[in-house]
């Protein structure tokens, strides 16, 4: 004897696809009632995976490691006007030093100079 899937009872124990059954968001993992073929709670959501997808296609932006500023940075004393490459404190004065800018020692006197002074100086000869 077969059993009978056509019954009053057979209704009751599987669940149909027109009931009350919550699924999680794919965005948000929040649970919700889906209408119809709808996967997202919200347009927020749906919205949301939509960059999620676009922006996955897109290679990384690969990023040099981070080093420290201090070490090429020129320092200038407001007290002596002794100038230092990558030192912020006057070995004179003991005072800390005014930052000047990015530079590096001149290869004429071996001075601490700014990348800002050579262009200046550059721009004033042409």
């Amino acid at each position: 004897m077969t059993p009978n899937h056509t019954g009053p009872d057979h209704h009751r124990q599987t669940p149909s696809c027109h009931d009350n059954v919550t699924t999680p968001c794919p965005a948000c993992g929040s649970p919700f009632t889906p209408i119809g073929r709808q996967i997202w709670c919200s347009e927020a959501c749906r919205a949301a995976g939509y960059r999620r997808r676009k922006q996955a296609d897109r290679p990384a932006i690969a990023l040099p490691d981070p080093r420290p500023r201090r070490t090429f940075t020129v320092y200038e004393c407001e007290h002596c006007s002794l100038r230092a490459l990558g030192q912020q404190r006057c070995d004179e004065c003991g005072t800390f030093m005014r930052k000047v800018g990015v530079g590096g020692h001149c290869v004429h006197c071996d001075e601490p100079l700014a990348v800002t002074e050579l262009l200046d100086t550059a721009a004033i000869r042409a």
